[in-house]
């Protein structure tokens, strides 16, 4: 479960306390850049994936980071376990990135808020995801997404032969807590 710009691993993970059982781990590493959000009356840190300045070194950083993370998590589930990467709005960006440039097959890469970068090699993404299904799940209140922005992301992804699944709620820039266990 990847955050998204100026969100924190902790505050961001209570998002998915829906969706806890037994059985599942669920993991929200935070972005390796901390920074002070300015707020009414208020600082607060926050955390990003990365910023245009040093970019591709940034990228890098973040992939190698998620794929010790997971290397460290999952060598002690042999068999290797269904994994389920969750990003939301710059952590959707960031969960593109890392499928298509780490070491991991995925079963579901579900975007929220957000879609495939264009600088993602796709078939680079496509090979890691394989049998997956990739979810865009968008409220129709979202201000950084549009309907079409979702209707061309759909079409670009099913062209490489893809699973795509739309899941279109009413809201606003958020997970949606009614989605989000629909699709679990």
């Amino acid at each position: 479960m990847l955050h998204g710009y100026g969100q924190l691993a902790a505050s961001f993970l209570r998002w998915f306390e829906p969706v806890s059982r037994p059985g599942r781990l669920i993991v929200a590493p935070e972005a390796l850049s901390r920074a002070y959000f300015d707020e009414t009356n208020a600082r607060r840190v926050g955390a990003s994936w990365m910023t245009k300045e040093a970019r591709e070194a940034e990228i890098e950083d973040y992939v190698r980071y998620l794929d010790l993370l997971a290397d460290e998590l999952l060598g002690s589930f042999p068999p290797l376990p269904r994994i389920e990467v969750h990003g939301f709005s710059q952590g959707a960006a960031t969960a593109c990135r890392w499928v298509a440039y780490g070491r991991f097959n995925v079963a579901r890469l579900a975007l929220w808020g957000g879609t495939v970068p264009p600088d993602v090699d796709l078939e680079r993404l496509r090979a890691h995801l394989r049998d997956a299904s990739v979810v865009v799940a968008v409220g129709d209140r979202d201000q950084f997404i549009t309907a079409e922005n979702v209707r061309n992301e759909q079409a670009r992804l099913l062209g490489l032969g893809l699973n795509v699944e739309t899941r279109p709620f009413s809201g606003g820039h958020v997970i949606d807590r009614s989605t989000l266990v629909a699709i679990s």
